[in-house]
């Protein structure tokens, strides 16, 4: 919403400057986008009046014009305009003028004296192109200050509005708010007095769609003139809105709509055939708007037609069929309120934006409906003349304006400040709500222009922009701070990322919505959760494993180039069960490429099965977890395992499959795991233990064992059953080959022992050795190797 400051002061007029409203309005919740003047910064500029003009003698396009500026004595001014003519008025820059980028001196121009200059829009700052003198009206003041006379001193406000508040895309809605907010009196309101009908002549009106339309009104006026002048103060008005003019019927439709935030259409009465319909569009119709556009009307757009076809488009455009033209001498005028829902999108749909169906759309005054066609006409009859005829008015189920409870209490609470009845009742005043009080409870019916207030916090947000943000203090919260319980048992979220990020990951956020085919190769889940209304096709449905967003972000950066990629994620996942959708936290990772960045130092070894357990093993520490082999959709069967904790199943890690590597064109194979969070969170509280000044005894023990025997359950086994001294037992060695029979592997573990109170004999070191190899031979069929 952009408008004139001079103009806004002729309905409230507060002592505040412009940088000083500007501020009011925002901080009032109507941002002032824009402020800025009219024209830059000039003096000793003045209306003239060119008496007389002679051909300059030294150059055939220059004129020495004598002009009466308002002094006793005429000046002398050489002038190379060739609209200059005698009698015209113009301003002028005397002596000492600044205009932007110019000194006004006396001068000798081809020997001839000048004392100043005449003027043109674009010297003067008000045009960027100008093609000579700016011409005033004959009726121009000689010797009148050009600031004055042009009202120069104006600045423009643009608002950006929310669009809640389409009360304010009319002057007097602005004037209303800037006079509640500054509490200055409002001069002008709507109270226009109606034009008497002096003709019978009216239309026949048939609403249709009452419920799309809930208030027409429409009136006859004969004997307009057209081509009468718009006057001096409308154009201006209307220009400085940024609303060009284009002929008087309908620069003064314009001024009303930017005057009361109403928009008018004026139809040229003689190409109308009967009477007037509101009635939404037929199958197959089309209308050529004002703009030349011709379209296709669809079922669902709300048209104003008459007999025999659609006129206007309403509450977006009018038709160029019922166009008022140079030849228009009667008109049918048209005031209409239109729901809101049936107007909005519509402009959008055929690819226009237009004045009209910015308010429409957002809610425009029921009330104001008929004030509006008495304004217009009022303005016709002082401009264009002619005859009006009686107001033809059609009323529906217009909406109904609620009374809202307003608790002072209530306010109190949520604004953290006592206003007081007293306050609240004169804001309410200012506002001009109508209300009732009783015992601090206000009964409050918002007026018709205010389609934003429905609910109570509505009318306390009036309260606070009405009372003014800066007025609220700012008060630290007053309570009592206590420490939450921190279970140690438990690492945080940011632990467990901060010892990724330590062991050179990245970490990545992906999408919860994935493809579909994802889900069936790398989870194997052929009935995932789907999204009833996707962001995009291959985002429909949501994500089972994070496996499918780290080879998407995998497979992103093989395509710029990065040859060594470590990422890892946190994110949920999800599920549908029985008892509703699971959606359980996990972390992922994935390492592609090299070990190692490359250098000097390090040969060149691509990430393996082992180095991404060992990233996790760290990732886990001091918590110990078993791996058992088992096949996972995404990953290489034979290089595959399940991560246990606790013997319950935590995660997957592995290898990926040769299969989904080669259909995602990756040049060589990543590794990667996925285990619940919940797991990763897990970690031993500290414990007190005495450090043993005894020394430790080693013993190494080599067993053969069948190839299909798994390590982890061996050194389950052997774990479960060892005594307190027993303070590590590692395997460090597998072989299979000269020696070792087929189908057989050996195994060399490393067992520890030490003792806090005395130092082990070789007797208690050969019975700790004897067990285990008990449990070896009884449960495992181990042998030793000799």
């Amino acid at each position: 919403m952009k408008f004139s400051e001079n103009w806004l002061r002729t309905y409230v007029n507060p002592a505040l400057d412009s940088d000083q409203l500007a501020h009011a309005l925002t901080m009032a919740g109507l941002e002032v986008e824009g402020l800025e003047s009219v024209a830059p910064a000039f003096e000793n500029i003045v209306v003239a009046e060119v008496l007389s003009l002679e051909k300059h003698p030294n150059a055939d396009r220059l004129n020495v014009c004598l002009v009466n500026v308002g002094t006793p004595e005429p000046l002398q001014i050489v002038c190379g305009a060739a609209n200059v003519h005698a009698g015209a008025r113009v301003p002028c820059a005397r002596v000492g003028a600044e205009l932007p980028g110019i000194s006004i001196k006396q001068a000798k121009v081809r020997g001839v004296e000048s004392f100043g200059m005449l003027c043109s829009a674009k010297e003067l700052g008000l045009a960027e192109e100008s093609s000579g003198l700016m011409l005033l009206p004959a009726d121009a003041p000689v010797g009148v200050s050009i600031r004055s006379y042009l009202e120069l001193d104006d600045h423009l406000f643009t608002l950006k509005l929310t669009p809640n508040r389409s009360d304010c895309l009319g002057m007097l809605g602005v004037a209303r708010e800037v006079a509640a907010v500054t509490g200055s009196r409002l001069e002008r309101g709507q109270n226009f007095e109606p034009v008497k009908a002096t003709v019978a002549d009216k239309l026949e009106i048939d609403v249709a769609e009452s419920t799309a339309c809930p208030r027409y009104c429409g009136r006859v006026m004969r004997g307009v003139n057209l081509t009468a002048t718009t006057p001096d103060w409308m154009v201006r008005r209307l220009e400085r809105s940024d609303v060009r003019s284009i002929n008087s019927i309908v620069d003064i439709t314009n001024y009303v709509m930017l005057e009361l935030g109403q928009p008018l259409h004026a139809f040229d009465l003689a190409r109308l055939k009967g009477g007037i319909q509101v009635r939404f569009a037929r199958p197959g119709e089309q209308l050529t708007l004002l703009n030349q556009q011709n379209v296709k009307l669809d079922p669902d757009m709300l048209v104003i037609a008459d007999e025999s076809a659609a006129l206007a488009l309403a509450g977006v455009m009018g038709g160029e069929s019922s166009a008022v033209s140079d030849g228009t001498t009667d008109i049918f005028l048209e005031s209409a309120y239109f729901n809101p829902d049936v107007i909005a999108g519509k402009a959008r749909r055929l690819g226009l934006s237009t004045d009209s169906s910015y308010r429409f759309e957002r809610g425009v005054d029921f009330a104001a409906t008929r004030t509006a066609l008495e304004r217009a006409a009022e303005l016709i009859q002082q401009i264009c003349g002619g005859d009006a005829g009686e107001v033809t008015e059609m009323i529906g189920k217009l909406p109904q304006r609620e009374a809202i409870v307003l608790r002072a209490d209530r306010a109190r609470r949520v604004l953290g400040i006592d206003l007081g009845v007293d306050t609240i009742s004169s804001i309410l005043q200012r506002l001009d709500f109508k209300f009732t009080e009783l015992n601090g409870v206000f009964r409050v019916i918002p007026p018709s222009y205010r389609f934003d207030l429905s609910i109570e916090v509505d009318l306390i947000e009036e309260l606070a922009r009405l009372h003014g943000y800066d007025h609220i203090p700012a008060l630290p919260p007053c309570s009592t701070l206590s420490l939450l319980p921190q279970d140690e048992s438990l690492q945080g979220l940011g632990q467990i990322r901060q010892l990724l990020i330590a062991r050179d990951y990245q970490e990545v956020v992906t999408y919860s919505f994935v493809d579909k085919e994802w889900e069936a190769d790398l989870a194997g889940n052929e009935t995932p959760v789907v999204l009833q209304n996707p962001i995009a096709s291959q985002l429909g449905v949501m994500r089972s494993t994070l496996f499918g967003g780290l080879l998407d972000v995998l497979r992103f950066n093989l395509n710029r180039k990065h040859e060594r990629v470590r990422i890892f994620e946190v994110g949920r996942c999800f599920a549908a069960g029985e008892s509703g959708y699971a959606q359980p936290q996990r972390v992922a990772a994935l390492s592609f490429g090299s070990v190692k960045a490359e250098q000097w130092g390090e040969t060149l070894r691509h990430a393996d099965y082992f180095d991404i357990k060992s990233d996790l093993e760290a990732l886990c520490y001091p918590i110990e977890l078993g791996f058992v082999a088992a096949t996972h959709p995404a990953l290489h069967p034979g290089q595959s395992a399940k991560i246990l904790l606790n013997e319950e199943p935590v995660g997957w890690i592995g290898v990926l499959h040769p299969r989904w590597q080669q259909k995602y064109d990756l040049p060589q194979s990543a590794v990667m795991f996925e285990i619940d969070l919940a797991a990763l969170m897990q970690r031993k509280i500290p414990v007190f233990s005495e450090i043993s000044k005894f020394p430790t005894v080693r013993r190494d023990l080599a067993v053969v064992v069948d190839d299909a025997v798994n390590v982890q359950e061996l050194l389950d086994g052997m774990r479960k059953h060892l005594p307190v001294m027993v303070t590590d037992l590692k395997l460090f060695d597998v072989y299979r080959g000269k020696g070792i029979d087929l189908g057989k592997k050996s195994l060399a573990f490393k067992v520890l022992m030490q003792d806090t109170q005395k130092t082990l004999t070789d007797d208690e070191v050969e019975t700790v050795m004897a067990n285990i190899k008990d449990i070896l031979a009884t449960r495992f069929n181990a042998t030793l190797r000799v």
